[in-house]
């Protein structure tokens, strides 16, 4: 037995346990009197366009041919549909020979890590960070190097990220818009982001990989700009999941890109797909790679987590909790009001509100709040909020 993988079984995600938890709590006292923030489990339909598809390629298609066997790196027919929508959008100059299909966001990153990373090499990973990434990271052998944000934007800290790279750093996993935090890196400050890694690779005389894990690239608010990163830097790896944009999270499709400007693009492929192979993660499922070229550039009904992020932080930030406005994501941080969140997470619970501490994304003092949820549980749950707040003593800052 591998006993770093019992142990790594033995402890779950804290997110995970939690979303267990709350689905438990719910057949003893009722959904309506548990109030579950824990997961992003996207809340609203898929979009017309999907169910439409999937109904012609069902009963249209040859289902040999439907469901059998694509090529490793994916059905060409939707790598091609990719890149033309990733070029149309984007102008990334994407080639569909360096598109590889995956079985969802977190395939595409254990898949790149693995074809970056050798023993002893080193990832950053920008805090605040969803949890995955240290377990991906690890498994490889790679060390994890996290850099804190600026507080008051969960941003990147520029000066602490030029300090923390060195001749052994291989990669940087950036996620804009970001979870647990919703902060979006704005185009000047990818600008920065890439300057300062490119300083650090040209240094080390060789890549240093820009690892876009981008599977909240459509969700931004109030006019947010999300900058692609082909863009701004050459070695550069993009990762996206179809989970959120199309509420398809339990069916596992998405892709890795690499970009064609960067150093030796044709070998990180090579690298990406013998990753691929190694681990088990060829020929995505092919009904989904199918409905891709029918459904790229669709988007589920955001209006309703639009609204829900004002209904959360303008009522928590009005009972005196303090928190950086989400621009994205479906994601609020709210910092705890006392230093242990942990602490503070258990008090929510007794209170039947289930909030993720934040202590396993690399920043302590804060909790996660997933609002991809019913708008009525959110108005339910400020009541439970308000008893919270006068239990601390809260009074808006």
């Amino acid at each position: 037995m591998n006993e770093a993988m019992r142990r790594l079984g033995a402890e779950r995600s804290a997110i995970r346990e939690l979303f267990e938890y709350g689905k438990a709590r719910a057949a003893q006292i009722g959904a309506d009197r548990v109030f579950d923030f824990s997961i992003g489990n996207p809340s609203v339909p898929t979009p017309p366009a999907v169910t439409q598809a999937l109904t012609r390629l069902l009963e249209d298609s040859d289902p040999t041919a439907l469901h059998g066997y694509t090529s490793a790196q994916g059905d060409p027919v939707a790598r091609r549909a990719i890149a033309d929508f990733l070029n149309r959008t984007y102008h990334a100059n994407a080639d569909p020979s360096l598109l590889y299909l995956t079985a969802g966001a977190a395939a595409s990153l254990t898949v790149s890590l693995t074809a970056i990373l050798n023993p002893g090499d080193e990832v950053v990973l920008l805090s605040p960070f969803f949890p995955e990434y240290r377990v991906f990271a690890e498994r490889t052998g790679g060390r994890v190097v996290v850099v804190p944000p600026d507080p008051d934007t969960f941003l990147p800290d520029f000066d602490a990220l030029e300090h923390a790279l060195t001749d052994r750093t291989r990669a940087l996993i950036l996620n804009s818009p970001n979870n647990p935090s919703g902060s979006i890196l704005s185009p000047d400050g990818l600008r920065r982001l890439c300057a300062i890694l490119d300083a650090r690779q040209r240094r080390n005389g060789q890549p240093l990989w820009l690892i876009s894990d981008e599977p909240y690239r459509e969700l931004v608010w109030d006019g947010s700009e999300v900058p692609f990163v082909t863009s701004c830097y050459r070695n550069c790896l993009v990762l996206y999941s179809f989970s959120k944009s199309l509420s398809l999270p339990g069916e596992r499709i998405g892709y890795i890109l690499v970009s064609s400007e960067a150093e030796n693009a044709r070998g990180m492929f090579e690298a990406i797909c013998g990753a691929g192979r190694a681990l088990g993660f060829v020929c995505a499922p092919a009904l989904f790679q199918h409905l891709i070229p029918a459904c790229i550039g669709q988007t589920a009904d955001f209006s309703v987590y639009r609204e829900n992020r004002t209904l959360l932080y303008d009522g928590l930030t009005a009972l005196g909790f303090s928190a950086v406005r989400p621009q994205g994501a479906f994601y609020l941080f709210l910092k705890s009001p006392e230093p242990d969140a942990k602490a503070f997470a258990q008090r929510a619970r007794e209170k039947e509100l289930l909030l993720v501490p934040s202590d396993s994304f690399g920043l302590g003092g804060y909790v996660r709040i997933s609002y991809c949820v019913p708008t009525e549980r959110i108005r339910a749950a400020l009541p439970a909020f308000a008893e919270l707040a006068r239990e601390y003593r809260l009074t808006k800052n």
